[in-house]
């Protein structure tokens, strides 16, 4: 009896055993580096050309002394934004409102001269020379009083358009306008609404445009006063800035290679002023629909670009790809990836093709900031 009980004590153990064992999971496959894939996701793909360039005033006055005298009194702040007409400057008028006077003088007297000629020729009491000598000499003093005029209106200047103020050049009290050869600088004045981009294109770049433009069915010619142009400043994403290109030299500079374009932009809030870096973006085209892949995933190397992909049984391939713009945290695909792909994102330092990699999570393509046409 004894041993039948030991017999049965052992079979219970046993099936206990065997118990536990179906219940529990199975033992994960821990073979290979761990990775995180994800599959190229069709979006609207937007082609542009990126360059870099610089801020400049839509137009740049340097206010100078049109007259020699003291500066009597400078009316504005530096650095402030000033509208057309404001006065900037005035100089001292005594002299030329004497001036004024002086040759008002002298018109009063010719013209009354003139008329009594007249009037003495139709008598026979004077010749026609004198006649016409008193018609030049009045002719002379109406000359003398509006250059007069000219020269005390010169005395006030003012803000030729809207603009922004720079640094005064000369103080209150100095003598300015002496030497007519060298007039003397005051103040110089920008306006910024509407504003210049000033950019350049080298013939590599230039060529690859025009090759792009005609892909996007944009025809070449049409681009100055219609192209779109992006800017944004060093402080800024997604290129807030929009204006056209407003021009587009006809030559390539020899010395550089390049190509001189412009865009022009309006500055409602100023926030555009000369001398800025600004990166430049020019698009070709409305968005058309393309693959796009998280940008960490493609890599470059000697061979050119490529990302990597998963074959059968979880192994890695090479697989090179034509890399296209950007998109937000993306980067588009021209060639050689299809949606179906499984393409590895996390984990690339740790694989190398022909290795069998273990797949730990499946994810959707980084979200792309929607693409807007221009």
């Amino acid at each position: 009896m004894e041993k039948i009980h030991v017999i049965r004590l052992v079979a219970t153990a046993t099936l206990a055993s065997l118990l536990m064992a179906c219940g529990r999971p199975p033992v994960e496959d821990k073979s290979g580096p761990p990775v995180t894939i994800a599959h190229p996701r069709p979006t609207p793909v937007l082609k542009y050309i990126d360059l870099t360039g610089t801020v400049g005033a839509f137009q740049s006055v340097t206010n100078v002394a049109r007259v020699a005298g003291y500066l009597e009194s400078l009316e504005f702040e530096d650095g402030t934004f000033v509208t057309k007409g404001t006065p900037l400057f005035k100089i001292q008028e005594d002299q030329y409102v004497q001036d004024l006077k002086r040759d008002q003088a002298k018109l009063t007297f010719s013209a009354q001269e003139y008329r009594r000629q007249l009037e003495m020729l139709k008598k026979n009491a004077t010749s026609e020379r004198s006649v016409e000598r008193s018609l030049s000499e009045m002719k002379q003093d109406e000359a003398n009083v509006a250059l007069a005029e000219l020269n005390l209106e010169y005395t006030l200047v003012e803000a030729p358009f809207d603009g922004l103020l720079g640094q005064h050049l000369v103080d209150a009290g100095n003598m300015v306008g002496a030497n007519a050869a060298r007039p003397t600088e005051i103040i110089a004045i920008e306006q910024i609404d509407p504003i210049y981009v000033n950019f350049s294109i080298n013939t590599r770049d230039a060529l690859r445009l025009r090759q792009m433009m005609e892909e996007a069915g944009v025809p070449v010619k049409s681009g100055v006063g219609n192209a779109p142009v992006l800017v944004q400043l060093e402080n800024e994403t997604d290129y807030p800035h929009q204006g056209v290109l407003d021009f587009s030299n006809n030559s390539v500079d020899t010395s550089t290679g390049t190509i001189q374009l412009r865009g022009i932009f309006a500055n409602p809030d100023r926030v555009l002023f000369p001398g800025l870096f600004a990166a430049v973006r020019i698009p070709l085209g409305p968005p058309q629909l393309g693959l796009v892949l998280p940008d960490s995933a493609v890599l470059s190397g000697q061979e050119g670009d490529y990302v990597f992909a998963l074959g059968d049984g979880d192994v890695v391939e090479r697989r090179s790809v034509v890399k296209g713009p950007l998109q937000g945290a993306d980067r588009a695909i021209e060639e050689g990836v299809e949606p179906s792909d499984r393409i590895v994102v996390n984990g690339i330092p740790n694989i190398r093709p022909g290795e069998k990699v273990r797949v730990v999570n499946d994810l959707p393509s980084a979200k792309v900031t929607p693409v807007v046409a221009p």
